[in-house]
Order: structure tokens, then C-alpha cells, then sequence
């Protein structure tokens, strides 16, 4: 049972970093969200896990590069969640399968009540992280998913949050 409900715990909403277009739609959502509802906002950036275990210095200065990279977009969205909301990101980091890190960290974090996710705008469909995360484990899913639509204006997910 999810512990954000009982005394001492605050509702986190878990909102999954990329560089797609339509990433801030959940990022302004989820913090508007949490700012709102007196809860707390948690970016997790995945990296994929490097392939080269013959050469062993490229994988460490790979993983070195990938791990800058996510901290440099993590704080980016972190300092756009600062403006839009007023509220101090939680900022995570993993490395390996997208959909499975994402679950692992639910299944540590208690206080993780709601996955934020925005569907893109292109007609390719909501895109590759909703395939993989909702269309795959939707009916089996630990908390609930929220999909922000990627072309809603401020104004729109103003008047929603």
C-alpha cells in the first residue's frame, strides 16, 4: 500500500525526463500539481546502459558523458519546475531499460502516487515512452498514469491543475 496518504508523507508525483518536445507538458503539469496539492515532484532521467565491455575505458567515459548529460537536463526541468511552481525537484538518475527503472524506482519510492506522462503531437502516436510504459503494464500498473496531452498551452493545464 502506498504510504502518501498517512501522516509525515507527501504525495510525490513522478514525471519521467527526456528531450522530447512535449517533456515540459508533464513537467509543468506535475509541478503545478504538486505545488497545488502540497505534494512533491520527482524527475527521473534513464540512461541506456553502454555496450562495451571489451573497452572497458570507453564504457566509463560513455557512462561519465551520459551521466553529465542527464544532470545537465534534469536541472534545466528542474529550474523551469522553480519558475513555473515554486517547488524543489527531486532529481533521480538510472541507467538501463526505461520501463524498468521507472518501475523500480515506484516500487522503492512509496510516497510515488502518480506517473506523469506527455503524449506527443505527431502522428506517429503518443510516442515511444507511453507505448512502452502504459501500453505494455497499464492493466497491472502500481499507481495511477496521468497523460498530458503535448499540445495543451499553459492557460489549458492551468485550468486543469
Amino acid at each position: 500500500m502506498r504510504r502518501s496518504s498517512e501522516p509525515g508523507h507527501r504525495r510525490k508525483f513522478l514525471v519521467v525526463i527526456d528531450q522530447s518536445p512535449e517533456c515540459d507538458r508533464a513537467i509543468y503539469y506535475a509541478s503545478r500539481r504538486a505545488q497545488r496539492t502540497g505534494g512533491k515532484l520527482v524527475m527521473v532521467y534513464v540512461t541506456e546502459p553502454g555496450d562495451f565491455q571489451h573497452w572497458l575505458g570507453v564504457e566509463t567515459i560513455m557512462r561519465a558523458e551520459a551521466q553529465d548529460e542527464a544532470r545537465t537536463v534534469l536541472g534545466d526541468f528542474a529550474e523551469k519546475a522553480r519558475q513555473w511552481a515554486e517547488v524543489e525537484p527531486e532529481m533521480v538518475i538510472r541507467e538501463g531499460n526505461l520501463s524498468e527503472e521507472v518501475l523500480k524506482l515506484i516500487m522503492e519510492d512509496e510516497d510515488i502516487a502518480i506517473l506523469v506522462l506527455a503524449a506527443g503531437t505527431g502522428k506517429e502516436g503518443p510516442g515511444p515512452l507511453i507505448t512502452s510504459i502504459v501500453a505494455r503494464t497499464a492493466g497491472s500498473f502500481p499507481i495511477p498514469i496521468t497523460v498530458v496531452p503535448g499540445s495543451m498551452s499553459d492557460d489549458e493545464i492551468q485550468a486543469v491543475t
